[in-house]
């Protein structure tokens, strides 16, 4: 046993870093969190100054065992998880249980945002120890979390049975998703025309007529635009004014965690799951080559600062590239703007400017290229020149001065940082529109005058991109946050993707209008972000984490105990009215109502006359069938890959998936109520790759003895603490790892 320990987070860093270290160093893996709170009520006790009741995951006690006997070797300990407030919670928790089991060697914390050789033995020589700030903010913001779902579930379950959790931030982007659809149900859309002159080579937009103003919805119907379109018909036009200008457009900053996101999601078409995946895979290391090496910095940041040796580096490439005027004289410094920033590193940047997309390609599987191509180039862009354009705007006027058109051309001069990056937003923006040479007071040759009708639309539904993008705006939640808040949202069904737009379930509505109706406070934007400042604010030492736990449970406990003597009766009233605008007859009996009713399956209509009369139908946007009673034989939908139509069926050893003729065992911790139409066709596809660690495939799949996870040869089964749906390849390395090490000790 070497006599210095290292500690990363994730198996696919130790041989990395272990080939930068040498002999000297043995280097082992976390797992990520190795404990964490009891999934039990008490497990944060209020009444004892927030006591954290603290378990071993399944996995981490059998490494925690691992590094208790390393540590008894080793003369130092460095704990080299992520830099930031969950990597610092990590190696805390490390540190307090080697300090519970007496372990006596010298423990030190140290960072690096590259897997570089010189970035890991840089942060060799500059040891600290644990920033106890960063830790009581992880500490205050997991209390909340945990206060706020095992406290607000509960209440959920007994007043809207088939509502699933709650949760501090997810229940605040569900209320975002649900307000937007909301707005989206009561548009009315407005018919509008606009009106264009036709001329030789240009179309110039009418924007005063009579005299008067021609706003968006000046034009209100058919009639009146074929009025305007006949009299402009008799006019002549001639080129009032002409004003030129040249305009400047600045390039983007280089990614932070979220804008990395959005335009992963808008450009190549990538969720924040895949992204913040395959983004993992480029900063812990890949093999180029022969080398085996990190190719982008830390992922998990809102900085968009850049180290002046990056600056530099990044400077040299575009001098050696382009032409000089592509180079500023200095180099360009970019501020957050966001609420709640903390820029305590870096933007996302490449490790090696000179490792180009292209010269990496062949190294990067074609998820992995196409999103370090999206980080070299936005981080080269950010230092490039601005683009120039020359505008010209000409207003135009009828020679009885009566009415108004006008005609914008744009020219690019010069491209600037759009000769290597352009983003999907904004390329209309940058279409040239040329207008002819015109001179002021020279007369039009009218070709023709066209009208078009349109219709006003309703504001748009939130996208990955756009969710994140005002979550971000509003100031809640973390950049590490946000995938996990997505996905929850989805396997509690209380959205769906259409189209790649989030649409509210009816569930997601009702959880929304109840928390509004009874606890407005706790999902009010502001107050969110409030509290978001306050875990800032421990983590830079300027607040205590236990008055910040104070002051948001003493208000909260008093606001549950009013809120569990409501009758489910009043609680219904409420709802029924944010759902249905009307009551509607009972298309079975004809004499009852629909109303509003609540199962354990969830929210559906029935006859008020119930138990005379026994209809029920969903409500409004939901599946087909008897909301009371789940089906044993059940169509989830169809695949869209085979268009098969996709069954969740019962036999006789238990529930299955019937995708055609193909039949999968559904695993036991799965209850079939939540199995959606996206997990059952993954099980169809079982068993399923995952990544690849060591030159092989890593694979998921169901055998006789439950879901299991293989390499090679080797198989180990997933343990009940970890889903089949959702074990990560760390994960599954991590266990297939633990599964040969028994085999090599039996073997002994």
């Amino acid at each position: 046993m070497s006599q210095n320990l290292l500690i990363v987070e994730s198996p696919t860093k130790v041989k990395t870093i272990k080939k930068y270290l040498g002999k000297d160093y043995d280097v082992m893996t976390s797992y990520g969190h190795v404990r964490d709170l009891e999934s039990k009520s008490g497990s944060v006790d209020p009444d004892h100054n927030f006591k954290m009741m603290w378990t071993l995951t399944s996995r981490g006690a059998k490494q925690v065992k691992a590094i208790v006997d390393a540590c008894k070797k080793a003369d130092t300990l460095y704990l080299a998880t992520d830099p930031d407030r969950e990597g610092e919670a990590i190696s805390w928790h490390i540190k307090e249980i080697l300090k519970s089991k007496k372990i006596k060697c010298d423990i030190k914390r140290i960072t690096f945002f590259e897997i570089t050789e010189k970035a890991v033995k840089e942060a060799l020589e500059h040891p600290r120890d644990i920033n106890q700030d960063l830790v009581n903010a992880y500490l205050a913001r997991r209390s909340l979390d945990y206060l706020f779902g095992f406290t607000l579930s509960p209440v959920l379950w007994r007043k809207l049975p088939g509502a699933k959790s709650a949760g501090r931030v997810q229940s605040v982007a569900l209320r975002l998703i649900t307000e937007r659809e909301d707005e989206i149900k009561v548009f009315i859309p407005q018919e509008y025309w606009s009106a264009y002159v036709l001329f030789q080579k240009f179309d110039a937009k009418l924007t005063v007529y009579d005299k008067k103003k021609v706003e968006k919805l000046f034009i209100k119907d058919k009639a009146q635009a074929e009025g305007i379109k006949k009299t402009l018909e008799a006019c002549d036009f001639l080129v009032n004014t002409l004003e030129k200008k040249s305009v400047k457009r600045q390039p983007p900053p280089p990614f932070m965690t979220a804008t990395l996101q959005q335009a992963a999601s808008r450009q190549i078409g990538f969720s924040s799951k895949k992204t913040m995946t395959v983004a993992q895979t480029l900063y812990e290391g890949l093999k180029i080559g022969t080398e085996t090496q990190g190719l982008i910095t830390y992922m998990r940041t809102d900085s968009l600062s850049l180290s002046n040796e990056a600056l530099n580096a990044i400077r040299g490439y575009i001098a050696q590239k382009y032409d000089a005027q592509y180079l500023p004289k200095s180099p360009r410094v970019y501020k957050k703007k966001v609420r709640n920033a903390q820029e305590a590193h870096e933007a996302i940047r490449p490790i090696d400017v000179n490792l180009t997309p292209e010269k990496v390609q062949k190294d990067l599987t074609p998820d992995q290229y196409k999103l370090y191509k999206l980080i070299w180039e936005r981080a080269v862009a950010s230092q490039l020149s601005e683009a120039l354009f020359d505008r010209v705007t000409a207003k135009i006027e009828s020679t009885d001065q009566k009415h108004e058109l006008g005609a914008t051309g744009t020219t690019c001069t010069f491209k600037g940082f759009l000769i290597l990056h352009r983003d999907d937003e904004e390329d209309e923006r940058e279409e040239e529109k040329k207008l002819p040479l015109l001179k002021e007071g020279q007369a039009l040759d009218k070709k023709g005058v066209e009208i078009n009708q349109h219709f006003t639309q309703p504001p748009p539904r939130y996208n990955e991109a756009s969710l994140v993008k005002k979550l971000v705006e509003l100031g809640i939640g973390r950049p590490s946050t946000y995938v996990s808040l997505i996905e929850t949202l989805k396997t509690r069904q209380y959205v769906r993707l259409d189209n790649k737009q989030f649409i509210p379930e009816n569930r997601g509505k009702i959880v929304t209008y109840f928390l509004e109706k009874f606890f407005h406070k706790y999902v009010e934007y502001d107050f969110t972000a409030l509290l978001e400042e306050k875990l800032d604010e421990i983590s830079s030492g300027k607040n205590a984490y236990i008055d910040v736990l104070e002051d948001f449970w003493k208000p909260f406990s008093e606001q549950v105990k009013g809120t569990m003597s409501l009758t489910v009766t009043e609680v219904i009233d409420y709802l029924e009215e944010k759902i249905q605008d009307e009551k509607k007859p009972c298309p079975l009996c004809k004499k009852g109502t629909l109303n509003l009713k609540l199962s354990k399956y969830g929210a559906f209509l029935g006859c008020s006359l119930y138990p005379d009369c026994k209809y029920a139908a969903p409500l409004e946007g939901e599946d087909a069938g008897d909301l009371q009673e789940k089906p044993e034989d059940n169509s989830l939908g169809v695949d869209p890959e085979t268009q098969s139509e996709v069954y969740l069926k019962k036999g006789p050893y238990g529930y299955y998936v019937q995708v055609g003729a193909k039949r999968t065992a559904m695993p036991k911790n799965i209850e079939p109520q939540d199995l959606t139409l996206k997990q059952a066709l993954m099980l169809n596809k079982l068993p399923l790759k995952i990544g690849e660690y060591e030159d092989k495939d890593v694979q998921v799949g169901i055998g006789r003895f439950g879901p299991y996870v293989k390499h090679g040869s080797v198989f180990a089964s997933i343990p009940k603490g970890l889903s089949l749906f959702g074990i990560n390849l760390d994960e599954a390395i991590g266990l297939l790892q633990q599964k040969q090490a028994k085999v090599s000790a039996k073997k002994k």
